[in-house]
């Protein structure tokens, strides 16, 4: 019987480079960011892997929290070879992306699924060799017109920008209940999520 691997990976999609910190596409960057930020880890610069790694522990899980530096249509690289160093099962992989698909400040978890256009999740599809694995996706809102590469690499708006912290806290608390409490849990959270800044005070947890 195989022994189950003791890390937990979370991969948080972006784009390397100060021009592109502030962007809706980089808001899986600042959810693991926030993350490691809370729980006092450091992140570090892994050649090998293509990106950049913090390590903690969350509920005696071992956790691995990776920004992969390949820009967002080659994320699945950096994330297949960490996964491939730590024998991660895709199990125990979740993926943090934007989504132009949900209204700004909506959170949505799921355990598999296609890439939705997303180039980022394309790619980790494709390295991975599976489109079953944990993603949360943080609505960034629909563009009303223009080209799609132009708004999801447009910085938020300044009424978004000041409810940005509040759904990057969402984000933090539903991977915290991933890990603590399992899928279902982490499902139902993200489902209440709107736009809250603080949500444990609004939904009484």
């Amino acid at each position: 019987m195989t022994q189950e691997s003791p890390f937990y990976l979370i991969v948080g999609l972006g784009n390397p480079g100060r021009s592109y910190e502030k962007t809706r596409h980089n808001v899986g960057f600042q959810v693991v960011e926030a993350m490691a930020e809370k729980h006092g880890w450091s992140f570090r610069d892994v050649k090998a892997f293509h990106g950049l790694l913090a390590e903690g522990t969350v509920g005696g899980k071992k956790i691995l929290l990776l920004k992969p530096q390949t820009y967002m249509n080659s994320s699945g690289e950096a994330a297949a070879v960490c996964a491939s160093y730590y024998k991660v099962p895709l199990t125990q992989i979740l993926v943090v992306s934007d989504d132009i698909y949900l209204s700004f400040g909506r959170l949505r978890v799921k355990t598999s699924g296609g890439s939705g256009g997303h180039n980022g999740l394309k790619s980790i599809e494709s390295h991975l060799g599976s489109q079953v694995y944990m993603r949360l996706r943080i609505g960034v809102g629909n563009r009303e017109s223009g080209d799609l590469a132009d708004y999801v690499l447009s910085p938020f708006q300044e009424e978004e920008k000041q409810k940005l912290p509040g759904v990057v806290e969402h984000g933090v608390h539903s991977l915290e209940l991933w890990l603590n409490q399992g899928v279902v849990a982490s499902m139902e959270y993200a489902s209440k999520c709107r736009e809250e800044n603080e949500p444990e005070k609004k939904l009484g947890e």
